[in-house]
């Protein structure tokens, strides 16, 4: 069995974003955009690793941080696919065209997802997430990214061309950002709130705590937009 982790950074979600994953100091690999978002580098980090290893027939265990990631990929995607990739409420599903090529990759593939803490510790967490910090940070700095090996063939990674990565989607906060003063990870929501996404079709009620920083550009952003802030949030789900 191959132990893998995979980890996305993104310095102000949306912002300079680079993903990672690593098996040990002599295979992992990293890369990154310009302009994209956590969840963005979360799914690039799953798939790229999918990629490296998809000459092998090991079992493949990958360790996430991102709930989000390991629902979509073991929990939602077969209903999006039946749906024609769309959600419960008849929207598209966000970060369609990343979770395709997921889903490309995944067949005839054994493998497994384990859900870890962030931050908290944990040795293969922490070396992806420092790598994925690491590209990001580089692609702030506009300094090369350090790619990394890639698989122990002697494959190396080739770093992601300096753009944008197309961003459909929303964060709850990223691995620099707080939410409503004290924060926490995106990664650590809990499962439940993700589970909204394949409800039935009814209203859901979601609160929010935003500091007055924070609620002030929420009302900035939709008068922009000639939205209530209540129109403009639903827009972005």
């Amino acid at each position: 069995m191959i132990i893998a982790a995979a980890d996305g950074s993104a310095l102000g979600n949306p912002g300079p974003a680079g993903w990672a994953w690593y098996v040990d100091d002599d295979r992992w690999a990293a890369g990154g955009w310009k302009h994209s978002t956590n969840n963005v580098g979360e799914l690039t980090a799953v798939l790229e690793l999918f990629r490296a290893t998809a000459h092998l027939d090991d079992e493949l265990l990958v360790q996430c941080d991102s709930q989000y990631v390991i629902n979509s990929v073991t929990k939602w995607m077969p209903g999006w696919k039946r749906k024609g990739w769309r959600k419960a409420d008849g929207k598209p599903v966000m970060n369609v065209e990343i979770l395709k090529e997921i889903d490309a990759e995944l067949v005839g593939r054994r493998y497994r997802f384990e859900w870890v803490k962030g931050h908290v510790g944990h040795p293969m967490n922490e070396a992806a997430d420092q790598r994925a910090r690491a590209a990001a940070e580089a692609f702030r700095s506009g300094l090369p990214v350090p790619a990394g090996p890639g698989w122990a063939d002697g494959a190396v990674a080739e770093a992601d061309e300096p753009g944008e990565r197309v961003i459909a989607e929303t964060s709850t906060r990223d691995d620099d950002d707080e939410l409503g003063g004290g924060g926490r990870d995106a990664d650590e929501v809990p499962a439940t709130l993700f589970d909204l996404d394949e409800a039935p079709d009814a209203w859901q009620t979601l609160t929010v705590e935003l500091s007055t920083e924070e609620h002030e550009r929420l009302v900035q952003r939709a008068r922009a937009a000639g939205l209530s802030p209540e129109e403009f949030l639903r827009g972005l789900i």
